[in-house]
């Protein structure tokens, strides 16, 4: 009987033993494991908009480390053009498409076509054999009213583009600068659309003396109006929609010739040392789930199946969006960057 008991404790502690080497073992292996997911990821998106996209991330691929470097469109399109040479970002989630067109232009893209890439609309993924880039959302230009402001000085609502070049208007209106900002970017290639290249660079002239102030971020102007600094912010609907339902004095205006329009995209970066990994992330930014993540902040999404609805939203937003050419956009970044600069940053 003691010799079966000295059997026992024996086997106990063979066992207790075993487990322990177990457990250590596995967070040896989970550790090198999670050495191999570690992932740097460029993006443009806002900040408060890209907490919930890490949270919904990290509960689909907690296996994944990233490290998130973080600047307006403008910075880090020009962060990824200067590293060309040798890139720092395995993959780019959230930035202007045309500024990922950019970097196709230069074959910076690792061509990948995700596993559920056929839910997403067609417009909103890369018509190559092999995708270069997904899209995740779609944003929209709009004007941010601060009311109270407005009633103060006994002005009109804007309802259009050309109202805002109106003299009364003078020094009450906030516009991003195109350079730094994919918002005013996409403002700036908008109206060349609509209106034509002469008649556009002309209207700019004419709104430039209304414009008080040109700022680096595309959510900026609707801040600034949502807390007095502007009367008019040009900026885009998602900010407009969070200041108004948190209880700022807004109107949130689409002005009626035509919406120019941007998407946020996602790609690999050519040469990247983690490219299983980034095709991991690129299949999430095209799921179902990210793309519910998304609808909280957009009225246009990818996916097919995804349709948020926003209260203050126009039903037919889609059909406010002017038909814009991207590839265009992309082509003539550096030509109107340019001439913008030279006219209005003094």
């Amino acid at each position: 009987m003691r010799l079966n008991k000295l059997h026992d404790k024996k086997r106990v502690w063979v066992t207790a033993v075993s487990l322990v080497s177990t457990l250590l073992f596995g967070c040896t292996t989970n550790n090198v494991h999670q050495a191999q997911e570690e992932l740097t990821v460029y993006t443009a998106v806002e900040t408060d908009q890209l907490k919930r996209y890490q949270w919904a991330l990290k509960k689909a691929h907690p296996e994944l480390k990233i490290k998130w470097v973080r600047d307006s469109t403008g910075v880090i399109t020009a962060k990824l053009l200067a590293e060309k040479n040798n890139p720092q970002a395995d993959v780019v989630m959230g930035l202007a498409l045309t500024s990922l067109l950019v970097m196709e232009q230069e074959d910076l893209l690792h061509p990948y076509r995700p596993q559920q890439i056929h839910a997403l609309k067609p417009s909103f993924y890369s018509q190559k054999t092999t995708p270069t880039w997904t899209g995740m959302a779609a944003w929209e230009s709009a004007l941010c009213v601060n009311t109270v402001e407005l009633k103060k000085r006994n002005l009109p609502m804007p309802q259009s583009w050309q109202d805002l070049t109106q003299p009364y208007y003078k020094d009450l209106i906030v516009m991003p600068n195109p350079a730094s900002s994919g918002t005013g970017y996409l403002d700036v290639t908008a109206w060349i659309q609509i209106f034509g290249e002469d008649q556009a660079w002309q209207y700019m002239q004419d709104l430039d003396r209304n414009i008080s102030q040109y700022v680096h971020s595309g959510s900026k102007p609707c801040k600034m109006a949502a807390q007095g600094e502007a009367v008019i912010g040009i900026s885009f609907g998602y900010p407009g929609l969070k200041l108004k339902a948190q209880g700022a004095p807004l109107a949130l205006i689409h002005p009626k010739e035509g919406l120019g329009w941007e998407m946020e995209a996602s790609a690999i970066v050519k040469g990247t040392s983690n490219l299983s990994s980034a095709q991991k992330l690129i299949d999430w930014t095209v799921s179902e789930a990210a793309n519910h993540a998304y609808a909280q902040n957009f009225a246009l999404v990818a996916h097919q199946g995804v349709q948020p609805k926003h209260k203050g939203m126009p039903e037919n937003l889609e059909q406010q969006l002017i038909p814009h050419d991207f590839n265009w956009a992309a082509a003539q970044r550096d030509r109107i960057l340019k001439r913008w600069s030279a006219q209005f940053e003094q």
